[in-house]
């Protein structure tokens, strides 16, 4: 027991970034996507504390020396998984300019991050369980990268408010409405998804859940929804 919890204590270093054969927000071949899928998986059932590079490595169903080819820790691989959450979160907001519609760009950002409620319910989960204690392996990313990119995207917001395009709001508040009540979908769905009488979120629930936000947000921003592309609802629908 104590050999345990020494090898967590020497792991853990909330300084440490992503190096050597990942690169962060580039996940391209097939065998780093399994692991990094296995790893979530794995520490969103059994926690930081409680996972080992065995035994996500038992789950990729790979050698384990082929999870250290890519990570030089499980605090690595930990800050792997979450850093490319993040980057699936903000992927599309990342390109925004003041030139663009902020009814299209807002709207989309909303449907995006409902979509990846539904498609990575347990990253969000794992997300949040950083959050609520303490972000011990994001703090210093929080303070640095994130809180930087958060303030460029509220800046872009505010000339869109300058220019007369979009109503007065606090643009930093809100991008964390959008963050969080596109993500409760995910990390409350036991809640949601009791409530309603539903199995599981499907696509109706989707585009209804989206629908409704993307109205309420924007419609308090001053901006009207934009109208979805006859085609998208046609496939909407379909898939419903």
């Amino acid at each position: 027991m104590v050999n345990k919890a020494l090898e967590n204590a020497m792991d853990f270093d909330p300084n440490e970034t992503p190096t050597g054969k990942y690169r962060a927000g580039k996940i391209r071949d097939r065998n780093l996507t399994n692991i990094i899928k296995a790893a979530e998986e794995e520490f969103v059932q059994h926690g930081y504390r409680g996972t080992s590079i065995q035994a996500i490595a038992d789950r990729a169903q790979i050698p384990k020396a082929n999870v250290h080819y890519y990570f030089k820790s499980k605090s690595n691989l930990y800050i792997a998984v979450l850093d490319h959450l993040i980057h699936l979160w903000n992927n599309f907001f990342d390109e925004i300019t003041e030139k663009d519609d902020p009814a299209v760009v807002l709207d989309e950002f909303i449907r995006k991050k409902v979509e990846l409620s539904y498609t990575h319910p347990r990253a969000s989960k794992l997300f949040a369980m950083e959050i609520v204690q303490g972000a011990p392996h994001l703090k210093d990313y929080i303070r640095t990268e994130m809180r930087q990119w958060v303030r460029r995207k509220a800046a872009v917001i505010d000339t869109w408010i300058e220019q007369g395009r979009m109503a007065k709001v606090d643009s930093m508040q809100l991008i964390f409405l959008i963050w969080s009540s596109t993500q409760h979908y995910a990390d409350f769905d036991t809640q949601v998804l009791t409530i309603m009488n539903r199995a599981e979120y499907e696509p109706d629930m989707i585009r209804d859940i989206s629908d409704f936000l993307s109205q309420l947000i924007l419609r308090g921003c001053g901006l009207e929804p934009p109208a979805r592309p006859a085609a998208q609802t046609a496939l909407d629908e379909a898939e419903s």
